[in-house]
């Protein structure tokens, strides 16, 4: 049988979800290498189905979670968290039927996340509470490479082609790199954002999030995603951006974040998690044929 998938969207950020037991044929042991080969062709707006990335689903190991969720890139790599990319993975779980309680633990590289279904506003559309983890703001944790090492980098001066940004970075499940601006006409936020991504002071690379602050409880983004490149929206993304406003003391600590795949809430809790809320919404579901043998 070929593998079946179903893809959904948060935002317009489109992930194709598929349950490792129908990618045996393409990686038995799950070996990213063969799963990031498939993340690859199946990615590919062209000669594949077309996604922003893959959230490849199976059960969970430990009694610690209910299930377990690799997420992969266009480029093949794994990435160590998705906002959006687990939600649609959550959503995948309910829209099969293979969870109904209203709270749902996935198991991910970068913890364990808590998802909270809040509404199930129509067939195949579901909101969520996503409790995305701590951010960490040590440049050895995100991580970014200074002499000397910072407990925090806010507003750190980063040499990019000849010129100078101004730049706060964090980690919030992956590394984010944000720059505040007025204006996002007034820069080529794409090419300085592609720079930044493969920068040698990121030696994992880097998400780069533009961040404009409308007011105490609204931002807006553009967003260059690690692996990917401009997308409409990211859940990492769009957290770190907050955190960022946040601890610069330009936001409050609830604020709505405008991207341009839509609108979400971020909750920068007391207790040092940051929440989101927002939607996932089912495209279409469909078979990977490309490795059926021709007839």
């Amino acid at each position: 049988m070929s593998p079946r998938f179903i893809k959904f969207h948060g935002f317009g950020n489109d992930y194709i979800v598929i349950e490792q037991k129908f990618l045996n044929e393409i990686a038995p042991s799950a070996e990213a290498v063969k799963l990031g080969d498939f993340a690859r062709r199946i990615c590919n707006r062209h000669y594949g189905a077309g996604a922003d990335g893959i959230a490849v689903v199976s059960p969970a190991e430990n009694e610690a979670a209910d299930f377990h969720v690799r997420i992969f890139n266009p480029d093949g790599s794994e990435a160590g968290l998705s906002g959006n990319g687990t939600r649609c993975a959550a959503s995948y779980l309910y829209y099969q039927k293979l969870w109904s309680a209203q709270q749902l633990r996935l198991s991910t590289r970068s913890g364990v996340k808590r998802y909270t279904l809040l509404e199930n506003p129509g067939p195949g559309r579901y909101v969520f509470d996503s409790e995305l983890g701590q951010p960490k703001f040590d440049s050895p944790s995100i991580p970014m490479l200074t002499e000397p090492p910072l407990e925090k980098v806010v507003d750190y001066e980063l040499g990019v082609d000849g010129a100078t940004f101004r730049v706060t970075a964090l980690q919030m499940g992956n590394p984010n790199c944000c720059i505040f601006v007025n204006d996002f006409d007034a820069l080529d936020w794409r090419s300085i954002g592609r720079a930044i991504e493969r920068h040698e002071q990121f030696p994992d690379r880097t998400n780069v999030v533009f961040v404009r602050v409308d007011d105490r409880k609204t931002i807006s983004l553009r967003i260059w995603e690690r692996g990917v490149g401009e997308t409409e929206a990211s859940g990492t993304c769009s957290c770190a951006a907050a955190v960022a406003a946040m601890i610069k003391n330009k936001t409050e600590r609830l604020v709505k974040v405008i991207m341009q795949g839509g609108e979400a809430k971020i909750h920068w809790r007391e207790d040092g998690e940051v929440v989101i809320t927002g939607a996932a919404e089912v495209i279409y579901g469909g078979e990977w044929l490309a490795n059926r043998p021709a007839v």
